[in-house]
């Protein structure tokens, strides 16, 4: 084929790429903020039942936060193995691949429940919150935990449609899951009066929902293609093993929110409470932002699958324009809208005049968050978990003591915000660094 020719393939051209990645971001989106808004949600309900329950909310919320990030290579490390499966023509390896995944999760997910219903005040005791906080969080903790194992199989069945290049499906189901959410929470927190008991168990009985349909979707899709359910020990420990590396990765992210979380419950419960806000918020703005990696990961596997290194190289280029410049609008409206926030989520002028300078910090980050999470899904999408993971261990060690003299200091949220920024700047650096190079670009299934 002569230069001209190449020249016109679709595939090449900017419009098509910008098709490409915006058919499979725009239905991540929804997905993606799918458990964000579970906890915005949540958030907002619980705010209006007070501050301490809001406070144990926050810590509460963690927890589930730290177990299902450590769970997160369910979902994209079965997207890069079944789309480069696809792309290297192997369909029914693909779909076989991702059902191992999905009993994968749902022992994870047994085996986090029986240990939150049992440890739940042991691990909440080490935050060192009041003792009112810590009980409303032990309550919300242990009826949210009913819903980990439903958690996990929705992010490995996710995982296995977005290696299909269908992120369709998992929207429909975030979008019924959020709606079934909203409605069981409003009805059990305040019609029945269970208070942030109710909560949690709506949030519980929503996400079995949303699993049972994203499962049955992939075990339908399967049978067509003549590929059994057929649950092995091997294939089940090869995703596993597989996983290792997001898994630390996954580790390093956890740790950073960790400490951030531990460094807020010093600052005593408005502090905390602002906190909750402010986190819940940037949660919802990161897995928008990741979207972009979402698409990144998919197609990037696929080319990669069918060796075309320099569709790789394109499709890198055109993500970060699109996440930095929606990074860019996002920061804009988030601080247009922070009068209005504070007063959606809780009714304690303390917690408003917080979240009034600990929003605009946040609004800085998250531009930058467009470059970290774009690269980070990218890098995914090529199977380069073992750089990520020790790139992200080593910000997060520099991380950690800086966040620690916050609260020694007392600095307040704002500044402990603006330490975690420079966390998300660090991670973008070493991506980018990475992403340079062509080390990355494995090609074949």
């Amino acid at each position: 084929m002569n230069a001209a020719a190449r020249n016109t393939r679709p595939s090449r051209n900017v419009r098509t790429l910008n098709r490409e990645i915006l058919a499979l971001a725009v239905p991540a989106f929804a997905t993606l903020v799918a458990e964000p808004l579970l906890i915005l949600v949540d958030t907002t309900i619980v705010g209006h039942l007070g501050t301490a329950q809001l406070a144990g909310l926050t810590l509460a919320s963690n927890v589930v936060g730290v177990l299902v990030g450590l769970s997160i290579f369910l979902a994209y490390g079965t997207t890069a193995t079944v789309a480069r499966r696809l792309g290297a023509g192997d369909r029914r390896g693909a779909l076989s691949g991702g059902m191992d995944g999905m009993v994968l999760g749902l022992l994870i997910g047994l085996a986090l429940f029986l240990g939150l219903v049992v440890g739940a005040p042991s691990i909440l005791g080490l935050y060192g919150s009041s003792p009112e906080a810590t009980g409303y969080a032990a309550t919300y903790l242990r009826i949210v935990a009913l819903g980990l194992p439903a958690q996990l199989v929705s992010l490995a069945s996710t995982g296995v449609l977005r290696g299909l290049q269908d992120t369709r499906t998992p929207l429909y189901v975030a979008v019924g899951v959020n709606l079934a959410n909203i409605a069981l929470n409003l009805t059990l927190v305040y019609g029945v009066g269970m208070g942030i008991a109710g909560a949690a168990l709506g949030t519980a009985l929503s996400q079995w929902a949303g699993a049972t349909v994203l499962g049955a979707t992939v075990l339908r899709g399967a049978a067509r293609h003549g590929v059994r359910f057929r649950p092995a020990f091997g294939g089940v420990l090869a995703a596993a093993r597989s996983g290792g590396w997001l898994v630390l990765r996954a580790a390093t992210l956890q740790a950073a929110i960790t400490v951030t979380t531990f460094t807020a419950s010093g600052m005593g419960e408005v502090a905390l409470a602002g906190h909750q806000v402010a986190y819940s918020l940037w949660q919802t703005m990161a897995y928008a932002l990741d979207a972009f990696a979402i698409a990144a990961q998919a197609l990037i596997g696929l080319r990669l699958g069918a060796g075309d290194v320099a569709g790789t190289r394109r499709i890198t280029r055109r993500v970060l324009v699109w996440g930095v410049g929606f990074g860019i609008v996002v920061g804009l409206l988030l601080v247009l809208a922070r009068p209005v926030l504070g007063g959606l989520f809780t009714p304690d002028p303390r917690v408003h005049a917080v979240l009034m300078v600990t929003l605009v910090v946040l609004a800085c980050i998250v531009p930058v968050g467009g470059v970290t999470f774009v690269l980070d899904g990218v890098l995914i999408g090529a199977g380069d978990a073992r750089y990520l993971s020790l790139a992200g261990l080593l910000v997060t060690v520099i991380y950690t003591p800086l966040a620690l003299v916050v609260r020694a200091m007392d600095a307040g949220l704002a500044w402990l915000w603006a330490a975690y920024g420079v966390w998300i700047a660090a991670r973008a650096v070493t991506l980018w660094l990475r992403a340079r190079g062509t080390a990355w670009m494995v090609v074949g299934r």
